[in-house]
């Protein structure tokens, strides 16, 4: 009974990829009992790529639609002007056309998922999209740190949505999580989410600085609770970023919230992730785990910057049968 009134109040009529994360009240019962068995979940994952491969012409199809999930990133000191306007006209035509044609995709009007950039670079973004249905993401709440007031975290985010932001990627305040704190955790997330309007919004949890997976869960778990429309692995600036085995406490997480709520939340594995091969892994652990409903750019995302330049070189690979330099794929 529980579980029918909670998806009642979180569920609409509309397509399921369409329906925003509205959350639920805090209450730790979601989370109080998670206990993670570290080694089962390490030996879960060793397995993936012994039991699994995607060969031929099933990994081109593949690798063509992990582009399309792909949010090409730049996110260094240095990005000026022009580093953003080449990164957008990849993300228009991210692989090159004498490829495409050789693999029947030269009608599919193939892009990459979005493109996500720093605040003040919204604007460079915006111009260079233009006419596209493009998604700009942009990473705010004192970004990759997190250690800025809440108020200037809200702030930040509406700045950035009215810059022309339609996705934003917050980082959350890692002590919270460290400390337990989880209702002021859900408090600081749930504004963050009020803030984002009608932007989609993705929690980066940083998981790299949290020291067990079953924090890693209940952070999950609160930033769903709290409306998260993605919830993401890392910022990319941690020491260890996205790995299969976080993935895998996180994806379950998602697929128990759905279980309880009939809300699909996204997913995000981020930093780290620059090989076709490792690309496919993630694919096959999202298809395993959650189910083909997922492997779409509503539901899943690589944070990336040079993933796709790998990629090209693989599709390369499959139409000559000759691996190719690197700079015949520029602007990773």
């Amino acid at each position: 009974m529980q579980k029918t009134l909670e998806k009642k109040q979180t569920v609409s009529m509309q397509n399921q990829n369409e329906v925003r994360n509205e959350g639920l009240s805090f209450n730790t019962k979601y989370f109080d009992t998670i206990n993670i068995n570290r080694s089962a979940i390490e030996r879960r994952v060793s397995t993936l790529g012994g039991r699994r491969s995607v060969k031929k012409e099933f990994q081109a199809a593949w690798l063509l639609k992990s582009i399309s999930m792909i949010d090409l990133t730049t996110l260094a000191g240095d990005d000026t002007r022009g580093n953003v306007m080449r990164m957008c006209e990849k993300a228009k035509n991210p692989v090159r056309e004498d490829l495409l044609v050789k693999l029947g995709m030269q009608d599919a009007n193939l892009t990459t998922g979005a493109v996500c950039v720093y605040h003040n670079l919204i604007p460079f973004a915006k111009e260079a999209l233009k006419g596209t249905s493009i998604p700009i993401a942009a990473v705010s709440t004192g970004f990759p740190a997190g250690k800025i007031s809440l108020e200037d975290k809200i702030t930040e985010i509406k700045k950035s949505v009215a810059a022309g932001a339609t996705e934003i990627d917050i980082v959350i305040s890692r002590d919270l999580v460290l400390e337990s704190k989880w209702k002021e955790l859900y408090d600081e997330i749930k504004l963050c989410r009020a803030a984002c309007g009608d932007a989609h919004m993705k929690t980066i949890l940083a998981t790299g600085e949290i020291p067990t997976y079953t924090k890693v869960a209940k952070a999950s778990w609160v930033a769903m609770m709290a409306g998260s429309d993605f919830i993401k692995t890392s910022t990319g600036k941690e020491s260890v970023n996205a790995t299969l085995a976080v993935s895998l406490v996180m994806i379950r997480c998602i697929r128990d919230y759905y279980e309880l709520t009939g809300v699909k939340v996204g997913y995000k594995p981020a930093g780290g992730i620059q090989k076709a091969k490792q690309a496919l892994d993630y694919l096959i652990l999202i298809k395993e785990e959650l189910g083909n409903e997922w492997l779409n750019p509503h539901l899943f995302r690589f944070g990336a910057s040079s993933l796709l330049a790998d990629i090209e070189r693989q599709l390369e690979h499959y139409v000559t049968g000759r691996y190719s330099a690197g700079f015949r794929h520029p602007m990773a």
